[in-house]
């Protein structure tokens, strides 16, 4: 098994609740960078978003990122917008495996019907928004894969499962190689 797996992909793709289970079965710990960050500042993203912009919150959440992805025996879910900076992907290519959690834009509208934390989802059409950020995000989320595991509307076991026999399946091709 890798030291580190990093779930990447868009909100409402599974990568907190998928992670938290895949963690469980590899034997890794388990933080999500957006929680992590919650608990060092002591609110939640959308004050830091409202007070410092998305700017600072997205030096927060590299200064953050840094630290996190040199820990050894962890899963670690990243935000969605985590791989818009060139140094965030650096990061995630060299210190671990990274797992693109892919989603549709409907799925992502199902299981965010009732969110109204995040602050990139407070728009007046959802659809358009996600559809936006897909359009943006999906092609830097691609080119910065090891794995590309297609978040479906399995359980989350059963998708931790998933990701878990993906990740085997690709350690043992590039033993083999």
């Amino acid at each position: 098994m890798p030291e580190r797996v990093f779930l990447i992909g868009p909100m409402g793709s599974g990568k907190t609740t998928v992670g938290r289970q895949l963690a469980r079965r590899l034997g890794m710990d388990f933080l999500d960078l957006d929680l992590e960050l919650q608990a060092r500042c002591g609110v939640e993203v959308a004050v830091i978003f409202e007070i410092e912009g998305e700017s600072g919150f997205r030096q927060r959440e590299s200064a953050l990122l840094d630290e996190l992805s040199r820990r050894d025996g962890l899963v670690l879910a990243t935000g969605g917008g985590s791989v818009l900076s060139a140094e965030n992907r650096r990061m995630l290519t060299e210190r671990g495996l990274v797992v693109y959690l892919q989603t549709s834009v409907d799925q992502q509208l199902k299981r965010l019907e009732r969110d109204k934390q995040r602050p990139l989802l407070q728009a007046p059409d959802r659809r358009q928004r996600l559809t936006e950020l897909a359009e943006q995000r999906d092609p830097i989320y691609l080119s910065c894969a090891d794995l590309v595991v297609r978040s479906s509307s399995i359980s989350p076991p059963a998708m931790a499962a998933n990701v878990a026999r993906r990740i085997r399946q690709h350690i043992d091709g590039a033993q083999v190689s």
